[in-house]
């Protein structure tokens, strides 16, 4: 056992240097919470050894953990500070809700599938995020009761910024959402909100991630990778 865990610290040091820094993820606070969170914890038994390869690995459902770059890459878009109060859209495996629990004292998640939230929550309180809330429903409609939020991060892709989500953004907040077609091109996008009626977009690059399925996202469900 001690040999294993001397095993995945080297591994996540190496995915530091070689999948993060290395491709200008620079935020100090981003790269010390990836660096904590453990994502051995957050994936199948007997896959363990892989959990610092910078691929997604299957959760069930027909899902599978984020790579650490895309999680590292999205958390340093959205600019998080201390303060903020977080919404995670789609909580697949917990990974990227724990990264983000890391930065802020109050995370949201909402995750569409009821057993990979059920799964992610005993994770999570497993690891001592007691606070971030798993909440199981549809994510394009973000998560009102707690609006509004300074940041919102979306595992999934939506073919418009989803309405909900851009009216539950504090002024200032940022959603950060794979805008595209399922098989198509996607691109990430920031979205900040400078006034009540005012918000202004950034093109963050191409990215390829699983339709966002809900009443203001796509009709159809895709399976593949969230979390």
């Amino acid at each position: 056992m001690a040999a294993l865990r001397d095993e995945l610290s080297l591994a996540r040091e190496r995915m530091l240097e070689r999948d993060l820094r290395a491709r200008d993820i620079r935020d100090p606070r981003v790269l010390a919470a990836m660096q904590r969170v453990p994502r051995e914890a957050f994936v199948e038994p007997g896959m363990e050894r892989q959990a610092y390869e910078d691929a997604p690995l299957p959760i069930g459902e027909g899902q599978t953990i984020s790579q650490p770059y895309m999680v590292a890459l999205m958390a340093q878009a959205a600019a998080i500070n201390e303060a903020d109060r977080v919404l995670e859209v789609g909580t697949g495996s917990g990974y990227a809700a724990a990264v983000l629990a890391e930065l802020v004292a109050r995370v949201d998640s909402v995750e569409r599938h009821p057993s990979l939230a059920a799964t992610a929550s005993r994770r999570l309180a497993a690891l001592g995020y007691l606070h971030l809330h798993v909440h199981v429903g549809d994510g394009s409609r973000g998560w009102p009761a707690g609006a509004p939020f300074d940041v919102i991060v979306v595992a999934a892709a939506a073919p418009a910024v989803p309405p909900a989500l851009r009216e539950q953004l504090a002024i200032g907040g940022r959603l950060v959402i794979p805008l595209g077609g399922d098989g198509g091109v996607q691109r990430l996008c920031r979205v900040t909100r400078r006034a009540a009626d005012r918000f202004d977009s950034d093109d963050l690059g191409g990215v390829v991630f699983v339709p966002l399925v809900g009443e203001q996202g796509w009709a159809e469900a895709g399976e593949g990778s969230r979390g």
